[in-house]
């Protein structure tokens, strides 16, 4: 239920008459005792009894308040004003089952201008205030203006000076970044024709691939060839010429088997004649050794007549030796004067030398044809 509650010409603690108007919600308690306790006060009563009684407490409770505070209290403080009137009529509310929900002051005014004159003193003092406050605040504007200025110069010169760094660190950053791009840029170009020469290897990869397969797939055909050739090398050459080469062999064995045989035999023919020379060498051996052992034991018996005859016999034999060169010789011309004996002495050394010689060595110097043409001798 809303009960609005009215006080008019109230006096406060100060004597200043009021009117307050306030707004109260209530309502009937729920709990089974309280709600026992509304029914035992108001059964029988409608609604608007209910407020009336309400009504009533919550007013007298007001203008008892309203005398206790001044009017400052009251007009300032209206939220601790509407507290302190619901926390004194709550325990007499409660009493009869009611239970205040809120109470809040809606106005308060009065008819002896005490507000009014309240305000314009406030007003005044707020006036009074401004002013000084606004002399208060020139002075103080001139001095923070012109520590304003001077701030404002500090931080103008410290901005000078942060700007000028900031634009230092700028350009060097700035140095820096286009650094950094042109390396970037350098290295994306680099990375570019890397990626490139990549792209192209594997490319000529590819192709030395397929070349490669394309290779194989030549090589096999040609394999394929080659065995075919061979094949057909082998059925019209390999084949025929196996057979005749098998012929030839055949052939040569043969060849080969009758060379060893007459070799073999030749070699028996040899072994033989080799066996009778040497039977012969042997038995001529024997003979001679006999032979010179007579001839020594004739030479021992007969002494130097033996030796004589031995001399005899050799002379030919070195007649012959001394005689050779001049076989090779075909004239002599001996020059001499008129009264010169060289040339008849050799005449006659030459007409008398082969009788000589044949007598003493049994050798014929005039068969030679140098003797024989100086000799004038005849066949």
């Amino acid at each position: 239920m809303t009960i609005l509650c009215r006080c008019e010409n109230i006096e406060t603690s100060e004597g200043v008459p009021l009117f307050v108007t306030g707004v109260a919600q209530v309502k009937i308690m729920t709990e089974k005792e309280l709600l026992a306790v509304a029914c035992e006060q108001f059964l029988g009563k409608n609604v608007q009894d209910i407020k009336n009684v309400v009504l009533q407490t919550l007013e007298g409770h007001l203008r008892s308040i309203l005398g206790t505070l001044t009017v400052e209290q009251i007009y300032q403080d209206r939220d601790q004003f509407a507290k302190l009137v619901r926390e004194v009529a709550a325990p007499d509310v409660g009493r009869m089952g009611i239970e205040i929900l809120s109470f809040t002051i809606k106005d308060v005014y009065d008819k002896v201008d005490y507000l009014s004159s309240l305000g314009k003193t406030q007003t005044a003092v707020v006036q009074r205030d401004a002013d000084i406050g606004v002399a208060e605040a020139e002075r103080d504007a001139g001095i923070r203006e012109a520590e304003c200025k001077k701030e404002m110069l500090d931080v103008k010169f410290m901005a000078d000076t942060k700007i000028a760094d900031s634009k230092r660190a700028f350009e060097l950053q700035k140095s820096a970044f286009s650094e950094e791009v042109n390396i970037k840029t350098a290295e994306a170009q680099l990375a570019y024709e890397l990626q490139g020469a990549r792209e192209q290897q594997k490319i000529r990869q590819e192709e030395i691939e397929i070349e490669v397969v394309q290779r194989k797939k030549q090589i096999a055909v040609e394999a394929q060839e080659i065995l075919r050739t061979d094949k057909e090398l082998i059925a019209t050459v390999r084949r025929p010429a196996e057979a005749e080469a098998h012929r030839i062999q055949q052939i040569a064995e043969g060849e080969k088997v009758k060379q060893v045989l007459l070799a073999q035999a030749e070699a028996e023919k040899i072994r033989k004649l080799g066996e009778a020379e040497a039977a012969v060498i042997e038995a001529m051996g024997k003979a001679e050794a006999e032979r010179m052992k007579l001839k020594a034991e004739a030479y021992q018996k007969y002494g130097d007549a033996a030796k004589m005859a031995l001399v005899l016999e050799a002379l030919p034999q070195i007649a012959a030796k001394v005689a050779a060169p001049l076989t090779k010789v075909d004239e002599i011309v001996v020059l001499s004067g008129d009264n010169n004996k060289v040339t008849s002495e050799v005449n006659r050394l030459l007409a008398e030398l082969p009788a000589s010689v044949h007598a003493l060595t049994g050798v014929d110097l005039s068969k030679i044809p140098l003797i024989k043409k100086a000799t004038g001798a005849q066949v």
